[in-house]
């Protein structure tokens, strides 16, 4: 069938799209290649447009808006979806997003963005939520519950998408049996308030006896997420620190405000909670759709896989993993040193947050069934790293 790869209301492309192989066979025109998805415009050269770069990466491009492969208990939710594979979804409602404008048009659709976007218009939700959050849920009844931007949501944690008095919301649980990540994304929130980091603001919450982090959209019906794949991927890469570096650069390029500062915070986090995943989907900048500018630094967001003890005993703790740093995997004690000016950050304003932290933690023991050991020690661990900071700090 030919659709039209939309951007909010401009028209980027029309394509013949297979519905069944969620393929694009066949590119008849391009009209606004500048309006493209950020990655799709790299592999673009003009009267070329059927060549297999371009067209085999538009179609990798879609199908990754999809539910990925890995996503937690994948097999479950799609038994209850009744659906086979996650790409099913996509077409369900024009493959709109919840982090973009994208869309597909029926070529002889009548039909505006401002008709069917999910940042102004209501979808149903409850069914899918308990779909991908419940311990026992049925199969969904309502074709309309399929048609939410709970279809293009990536990431390996269960999650939905919900409407609380106007605003929409993300909720993520844990992952398999852990609930640990809700918490991690509520302390990332408070250091990142009191340190004057911008960022998601998570909360702790419950679904049906299931802890859940929930916190709203940062994207607007006016802007797009851009990650930092996405500009890396038509960039040298040199798995070193030039890869950070010429990421800074080219923010600073694009007239970002303290770009280098702002990326530097989200490095800070990372240390003191010692988060593991700083992937680079997972951090990049915000870009307006309507005028194509970049506007600044995406708020600090996705810190769950973070204060991971792998094990412990009355003697000591056993810490797994190390961080990253672009593609590189690197001590925290490493990754640091990219901040250049350590001093600025009052350590001070951390005071109290180890004991703000138990108190979270206890809070929601009766459903976590965290030990008091345990939760003792993610205390002490994260103790450890304020006070690693704060001996950096009087030593630079």
């Amino acid at each position: 069938m030919k659709y039209i790869l939309m951007n909010k209301n401009v028209e980027i492309l029309i394509a013949e799209y297979n519905e069944t192989s969620k393929f694009f066979d066949k590119i008849y025109e391009v009209k606004n290649i500048n309006y493209a998805p950020y990655i799709i415009k790299s592999f673009y050269i003009e009267n070329d447009i059927n060549d297999t770069p371009f067209r085999t990466n538009l179609s990798e491009w879609f199908k990754g808006r999809g539910i990925p492969s890995w996503r937690d208990k994948l097999d479950l939710l799609l038994h209850r979806l009744n659906i086979t594979a996650p790409y099913e979804l996509l077409d369900k409602a024009f493959g709109l997003s919840l982090s973009d404008q994208y869309w597909l048009k029926p070529v002889d659709s009548d039909i505006s963005y401002d008709d069917i976007n999910f940042f102004d218009n209501a979808f149903d939700y409850a069914e899918f939520m308990e779909a991908s959050l419940s311990a026992n849920s049925k199969t969904i009844t309502k074709e309309t519950s399929l048609k939410t931007p709970n279809n293009t949501t990536d990431g390996m944690l269960k999650k939905a998408w919900i409407i609380d008095n106007g605003t929409r919301y993300l909720l993520k649980g844990g992952y398999k049996n852990e609930t640990l990540q809700p918490f991690n994304e509520a302390l990332a929130s408070e250091i990142c308030k009191r340190l004057g980091f911008n960022h998601v603001e998570y909360k702790v919450d419950t679904y049906k006896d299931t802890v859940v982090s929930k916190c709203p959209c940062f994207i607007n019906k006016d802007t797009e997420l851009i990650t930092c794949y996405q500009i890396r991927n038509d960039m040298k890469r040199h798995d070193s620190i030039e890869d950070y570096e010429e990421y800074i650069k080219k923010l600073e390029e694009h007239n970002i405000e303290n770009a280098r500062e702002k990326v530097e915070n989200m490095y800070i986090l990372d240390f003191l909670i010692m988060n593991e995943d700083r992937h680079l989907n997972n951090f990049g900048i915000i870009r307006d759709v309507n005028t194509l500018k970049w506007l600044d630094v995406a708020p600090i967001f996705d810190n769950g896989q973070s204060l991971n003890i792998s094990y412990y005993d009355e003697e000591e703790m056993h810490i797994s993993g190390n961080g990253r740093l672009f593609y590189e995997i690197k001590p925290f004690d490493e990754i640091i040193k990219i901040v250049k000016n350590i001093k600025r950050i009052d350590i001070k304003k951390l005071d109290g947050i180890v004991e703000w932290f138990n108190e979270l933690l206890h809070q929601y023991q009766y459903l976590t069934k965290y030990s008091d050991a345990r939760i003792n020690k993610l205390c002490i661990l994260l103790n450890r790293q304020i006070n690693k900071l704060k001996e950096i700090i009087l030593n630079n």
